[in-house]
């Protein structure tokens, strides 16, 4: 699924139009990048958490030169699942 695709599940099950769901979605992108940003976590019950990890420096290599290279230490994004939406994906769980 999409971005386009999801503002048309938005717009058919809230009933909002697609210009409106795009809003919507636009607004909740933002307000988790915003947070981020902040370094705070987003916690959303029943579907999981957004966080931001630090990454160490290391060492890597250049693939064509084979040349050892050094990878700055930085922050990323991560998502961790919450146990109901891991649930909702493994069906073998019940």
């Amino acid at each position: 699924m999409n971005k386009g695709e999801l503002v048309d599940r938005i717009a058919t099950e809230t009933k909002l139009t697609k210009t409106q769901s795009q809003k919507a979605l636009e607004s909740f992108i933002g307000a988790v990048q915003e947070s981020l940003k902040k370094g705070k976590k987003v916690t959303l019950v029943g579907f999981g958490t957004f966080g931001v990890k630090n990454r160490k420096a290391r060492k890597g290599r250049n693939p064509q030169t084979q040349e050892i290279i050094k990878i700055k230490a930085k922050k990323v994004p991560h998502f961790s699942p919450s146990s109901s939406l891991k649930a909702v994906v493994d069906k073998t769980k019940k």
